[in-house]
């Protein structure tokens, strides 16, 4: 099964090259190294009406060959269900790639994981920085048991921390770069306070990924990238506005798949009426993702189109305007 797993690593990494999302020498060699096998001994794949479960102590030699391959397949992979909802997952490779490349990560950095998940992200950042360097967060025992364990057994030692990723982790801070792997309504405060100057923060946020440059400890300011970014919610911390109500607004149900509309629709849940939010994106011009931004500024944060100062703002914190 070794050689097997080399030749499907192997494998995904031309892929992800060919695609443009590894065109870091550094990045390749980590998805290259790091047996993602490892980070999921089990994991449960879609199916009519539930979820298969896929495991390495399959009995039957064709059951595992079916779970290492289903380990390197660009998808995401749910490992975690309590009362059949997903709460932690292994995420899709290439968006992996995509986000640790954006991440801009260099020698010296220290990085904050929010969502250990099974621990493959924390692996590839270890692999890249080294152990000292990483410490990764989840809310959930269960979760970082299993993370800590798999690192171990793939040969790296990270801090994993259980607590709030909302709160991030003082006594690990400055961090010069903080990712986030789980949906947020916002970005937490004390992320910022607990940022180096000039930090990074990557954070999937309305279904896109904000990129975010912190100058102190109440500013931040960045644009989300082009790619579409769908992970499960942050547990703890505040909860996000309540969804637009889709069968309300005489909103086409074609429109509802476009993803464009749909990023506009998260971004403004609570704050803009479904067919407003028709009218405007209409109106501009069905922008896409890089004409948003987020900023950060004493105690207040908004999303707006194309500049902060922009007619069109939502705030993404307290009562809506």
């Amino acid at each position: 099964m070794g050689e097997l797993s080399a030749d499907l690593r192997e494998r995904l990494v031309e892929r992800l090259q060919a695609e443009g999302e590894l065109t870091d020498p550094r990045w390749r060699a980590a998805f290259a190294e790091v047996p993602r096998e490892l980070f999921v001994p089990a994991y449960y794949a879609g199916v009519p009406g539930g979820y298969r479960r896929l495991s390495r102590d399959d009995p039957d030699p064709r059951g595992r060959d079916a779970w290492l391959t289903g380990a390197y397949a660009d998808e995401p992979l749910a490992t975690h269900l309590r009362d059949g909802e997903l709460i932690s997952s292994s995420s899709q490779p290439s968006l992996m790639a995509m986000m640790l490349e954006a991440l801009d990560v260099h020698d010296g950095h220290r990085v904050l994981e929010i969502g250990a998940g099974t621990g493959y992200n924390a692996a590839l950042l270890a692999h890249r920085l080294g152990d000292a360097a990483v410490t990764t967060v989840d809310l959930d025992a269960e979760i970082t048991d299993a993370a800590r364990a798999h690192l171990a057994e793939a040969g790296f030692h990270p801090t994993v921390v259980t607590g709030d990723g909302a709160l991030g982790c003082p006594s690990r801070a400055p961090f010069d770069r903080t990712m986030a792997t789980c949906a947020l309504p916002s970005v937490p405060a004390a992320w910022l306070a607990q940022s180096s100057p000039n930090a990074l923060i990557l954070a999937p946020l309305a279904t896109g990924l904000i990129a975010l440059r912190v100058r102190d400890a109440t500013h931040a300011e960045g644009r989300f990238l082009r790619t579409p970014a769908y992970f499960v919610p942050l547990r703890g911390g505040v909860p996000a506005p309540a969804p637009p109500s889709y069968g309300t607004g005489g909103i086409p149900c074609g429109l509802l798949r476009n993803d464009r509309f749909r990023f506009l629709l998260a971004l403004t849940a609570g704050r803009l009426d479904p067919a407003d939010a028709l009218a405007f994106w209409r109106d501009e011009g069905r922008p896409p993702r890089e004409r948003f931004g987020v900023t950060v500024a004493d105690g207040r944060q908004w999303a707006w189109l194309d500049t902060p100062h922009s007619p069109w703002r939502w705030p993404l914190d307290g009562p809506g305007d």
